[in-house]
Parts: structure tokens; sequence; C-alpha cells
């Protein structure tokens, strides 16, 4: 299992409420209902920026002010990431819809194995999401936090 994580910087012109609303309501959507590329995707998590103050004394530098959200998506294989970001429906209606509400050159990503040294919350805040047409329903978690501090 594999997970593709990026830190995601809006689109230049949005507010970063604008940027989560468009990328919660109506992007997280658009991925549940495009099955050609859900069929390789096994987890689905946004992380959302949560503002206000951090936590006195970040121990891990800097808190990351200049993204906007983190998207993580798993994936059974490099191969499965690779043909689900390869699938024609992708291409043809995803990525531009990325391209409407994201900085992609801004963006920061790489890929991780997952190594779960605890977990005492396990599925807690997980929630039903159904597709807006109706046709069906998937794991979505959509909320997370990333914190932040004033510079």
């Amino acid at each position: 299992m594999v997970t593709m994580i990026v830190y995601v910087k809006r689109k230049t012109g949005l507010t970063r409420a604008e940027f989560t609303r468009y990328w919660q309501d109506h992007h997280a959507p658009l991925i549940l209902e495009t099955p050609e590329f859900m069929r390789y995707v096994r987890k689905y998590v946004q992380y959302h920026f949560a503002p206000g103050e951090a936590a006195a004394g970040s121990l891990f530098g800097d808190i990351a002010n200049d993204y906007d959200g983190v998207g993580a998506i798993w994936f059974d294989s490099r191969e499965s990431m690779n043909a689900a970001l390869n699938e024609p429906r992708y291409l043809e209606v995803m990525r531009p819809d990325e391209e409407k509400f994201i900085d992609l050159a801004g963006c920061l990503s790489f890929l991780a194995e997952e190594h779960v040294v605890f977990d005492a919350l396990g599925d807690h805040y997980r929630r039903r999401a159904v597709s807006s047409t109706g046709t069906g329903d998937r794991d979505l978690i959509v909320r997370g936090s990333l914190s932040s501090r004033p510079r």
C-alpha cells in the first residue's frame, strides 16, 4: 500500500475559505463520482487548515502557512496510483477541475508507506458520504486539521 500525500496550495485569487469550500463540496464529490478513478483508491482524506494559534512550540519547525491543506490518497501500489492518474476520465474531468482551484506548481507531494505505531482513534472519524447523484456511497474522510500560528 502506498499513500500519495500532497501539501496543497490554493490558486491565486481564491480565499482560503473559498478554496476549502470548493475542495470539500465540489471536488471531493467529483472524485467519488468517477468510478474509473475510484476503482484504484483505497482511502481518500482531506486535511483542511485549522485557523488559530498552534500549540506552544512546534517540535518540527515552523507551521506550514504556505499551504492550505493536505490531501492523502491510498493505493494498493505505485502501479495502481499510476494507472489512476493516467485514467482518461481523470485526465478529462478531474485534472481540469484541480486546475480551477489548486496552484499545481506550488504544491508539494511525496509517496509514503504507512507504518502505524499507535492508533487509539481507529475509524471514529469516518462518515459516510453519499454522492450528489445518489448512486452510491463510499467512505470519505473530509475533516482533519493543520495548525497555524501568526508569523
